[in-house]
């Protein structure tokens, strides 16, 4: 079984019916099946922030989205550690010139790995 990362992006656009990459990631969901999906703490942290503004129905759609991903078998979700946090801030910092949030540097440390 083939495994691939998710991001942000990737759990917003799909599951948010208004982003204009949602078409676009219903495709790219539809043509990895069966595959594994690998996500981190953070980044299901981040996808929460997003919604963190909108109205409560939205709000409560997306904690509760993000509870079934945790318990899903096919999405592997890599939890936060003080060494995922101290591999992402050497990269961010390593990196001024990008405009990676610390998120995505954590991420793409775990990806490496």
């Amino acid at each position: 079984m083939k495994a691939f990362f998710a991001d942000t992006f990737y759990w917003i656009a799909l599951t948010n019916t208004d982003d204009s990459a949602h078409q676009q990631a219903l495709s790219l969901s539809r043509s990895l099946q069966p595959s594994k999906i690998i996500t981190t703490e953070n980044v299901l942290e981040e996808y929460l922030t997003y919604f963190s503004g909108a109205r409560r129905s939205v709000r409560e759609h997306a904690g509760d989205l993000v509870f079934s991903f945790i318990h899903n078998r096919r999405i592997a979700v890599v939890p936060q550690s003080h060494e995922s946090f101290m591999a992402g801030l050497e990269l961010y910092r390593a990196r001024p010139d990008k405009g990676y949030s610390l998120t995505d540097c954590i991420s793409m440390q775990m990806m490496r790995r």
